[in-house]
């Protein structure tokens, strides 16, 4: 069963998605500032998105749906190529790891 969020009458729809990937980074979290609220008038209503610019940060960033720019198809396929490489490498190291503690290979 897939998780459902429901968004209240009188909302607005996000324009982003939860791990969607932008030029900001990855999308990991949202917050919704309704019309006529203290935060609101602080911030700006509607949504804002937590932003992880890089996987291997703890640094973090809110922007407005103005602020974030999507990433072309073309750089969404570089960007997934890129990480699957990444853990095929890994694989690699781990498949050696295991051959060398078991004194065979695990090229499997």
């Amino acid at each position: 069963m897939q998780p459902t969020i429901s968004i209240p009458k009188g909302w607005e729809y996000p324009r982003f998605t939860l791990g969607q990937r932008t030029q900001q980074g990855l999308i990991i979290g949202m917050e919704y500032k309704p019309v006529n609220t203290q935060l609101a008038y602080q911030y700006g209503h509607g949504w804002r998105y937590t932003v992880l610019p890089d996987k291997k940060s703890d640094e973090i960033h809110h922007y407005c749906d103005d602020e974030i720019q999507t990433l072309s198809v073309v750089q969404i396929q570089a960007q997934l190529q890129a990480e699957i490489e990444e853990h095929q490498q890994q694989i690699k190291v781990l498949q050696q790891q295991l051959a060398a503690i078991t004194g065979g290979s695990a090229d499997g």
